[in-house]
């Protein structure tokens, strides 16, 4: 039987990558490049999307060179990036007019504060179901046309294009033929209603953005185009998109109300699959497009932290007491509790639910036979506690009980952590076979597009579940975790008592 494959293209924060999936959903062969990182001034992030692109294009080639294929094998294109940086270019010369705007950057922290102001916090959640915040996207565009020399003329002359990196990476590899994006990139801009699906006027005029510069909004699944004739001489379909988180709940198949997944990487991102309707959060939490197939639109209710796995890369750079991430299991399972202490890793600000950006991280609870062990393993419990503040807060906001939670990312390899995690839960905490998630919801968000794959149930059977950390009911966490609380409310109080 002739092998055939579908390509994931994940782009994200700090590489680029390329991973062919198989029939069975196997990865067949992957290639990854870093790019450089840009600090122009303290709290602004930036990447060049020239770069962005050469990069992504450069592991395109190279995976299939490595797996030893013919372009025909390859069925169609799925793109999964990172969500919410801006690129603005020059239609004309298909050129960016300033670097890409990183999600993470906070330059506009300030302009952003100036529209709270103005009592415009309730009009935008009610539409985009987001907070009104420097993370996304609408405030770095107006940054960069009201900074960048000409660049509100030539936006009102309908000369630049924005676009999430989604939509640059399709710009390119139709050779400037489509300026598109799919519903869940669009509602991290903070200009799309999730209600109506659409572009809004309304908040175009509150962001000064010129509707002429928004991309053509598309289905999750669907064929968008096909690469032009300078990646060879066989076009290959683009036929799925999905920013990273969205595609990682696809890929972990949690396509059902209810259903719930953490991705435990340098911060955690979780989302809970609301169904067909949107619930606007009361908890501090973000609603989003989960993605669109056909006529069927899932949302879901997420929340972000800042600091997951980077905790444990801070005890190793800054402190010292590990040589190699991978020790820390070892060293925190050396005592059998924390003693009472406690670490709350706001080192950037508290994410969900509190979002307190003057919160700093604080080691509570020490006494003079603390050592490295105890904050070893205070470290790794505070990204079980982080996470069961936000699962709770998403059990408020949805009213339905979260039965079990599926987890990927670099951190589920700490089988502690894992097992902490279910045990204060009281819940099973699922790792898959394969943890690629992100790529894989968009190698199968595009399969389908293609009939590679015949639907959705096909592919719940070819998910498979690696290991159930089942909870441990009989232990009391509670008293714990009113003492993660105190810990966190202090840190609140430190912050805001200036």
């Amino acid at each position: 039987m002739k092998k055939e494959f579908i390509l994931a293209l994940d782009q994200g924060t700090t590489s680029s990558r390329a991973i062919l999936f198989n029939k069975k959903g196997e990865i067949e062969n992957i290639a990854q490049k870093e790019f450089t990182q840009i600090f122009p001034q303290s709290g602004w992030v930036e990447h060049d999307a020239q770069e962005i692109w050469s990069s992504q294009l450069s592991v395109l080639t190279e995976v299939i060179a490595k797996a030893n294929i013919k372009l025909e094998a390859i069925k169609a294109i799925g793109i999964t990036n990172q969500r919410e940086t801006t690129v603005v270019w020059n239609r004309r010369t298909g050129e960016p007019i300033h670097n890409a705007i990183v999600w993470q950057d906070r330059r506009t922290a300030a302009y952003c504060q100036s529209i709270v102001e103005k009592g415009l916090a309730n009009t935008i959640q009610e539409k985009t179901g987001l907070l009104i915040d420097a993370y996304f996207s609408a405030s770095k565009i107006n940054w960069i046309v009201t900074h960048v020399k000409g660049a509100r003329k030539l936006a009102e002359k309908s000369e630049l294009a924005f676009g999430t990196i989604d939509s640059w990476l399709v710009y390119n590899l139709t050779d400037g033929n489509k300026h598109i994006t799919d519903v869940t990139n669009a509602s991290r801009t903070l200009l799309f209603n999730i209600h109506t699906l659409a572009w809004d006027e309304e908040l175009l005029d509150i962001f000064d953005i010129p509707a002429s510069m928004l991309p053509t909004v598309c289905d999750s699944s669907e064929i968008y185009g096909e690469t032009s004739t300078t990646l060879g001489a066989r076009p290959i379909p683009i036929a799925g998109i999905a920013g990273d988180q969205q595609a990682a709940l696809f890929g972990q198949l949690c396509t059902q109300k209810g259903m719930v997944k953490n991705t435990y990487g340098t911060g955690c991102f979780l989302l809970m699959n609301i169904g067909k309707k949107p619930v606007i959060s009361t908890h501090k939490l973000v609603t989003t497009v989960a993605w669109k197939i056909g006529k069927e639109v899932n949302y879901a209710l997420e929340g972000s932290i800042f600091i997951g796995g980077a905790v444990v890369q801070w005890l190793r750079d800054e402190l010292g007491i590990i040589k190699k991430a991978s020790e820390v299991e070892q060293l925190a399972m050396s005592v059998e509790s924390t003693d009472g202490v406690y670490l709350v890793p706001a080192f950037s600000g508290l994410g969900a639910p509190h979002w307190n950006p003057d919160a700093r991280g604080t080691l509570l609870g020490l006494s003079r036979g603390s050592n490295d062990a105890h904050i070893a393993r205070a470290a790794l419990e505070s990204i079980a506690y982080q996470t069961y503040d936000i699962l709770k807060a998403m059990e408020l906001d949805s009213k339905s009980k979260i039965r079990e939670l599926r987890v990927d990312g670099g951190a589920t390899q700490n089988s502690f952590l894992m097992q902490f995690q279910a045990d204060i839960l009281k819940t099973n905490v699922i790792r898959p076979a394969i943890t690629e998630t992100t790529a894989m919801g968009a190698a199968f968000l595009a399969g389908l597009a293609v009939g590679f794959w015949k639907d959705i149930d096909q592919l719940q059977s070819l998910w498979q579940e690696e290991r159930t950390f089942v909870a441990d009911t009989k232990k009391k966490y509670q008293p714990l975790l009113q003492e993660w609380k105190r810990a966190t409310d202090t840190v609140k109080f430190w912050a805001d008592y200036k």
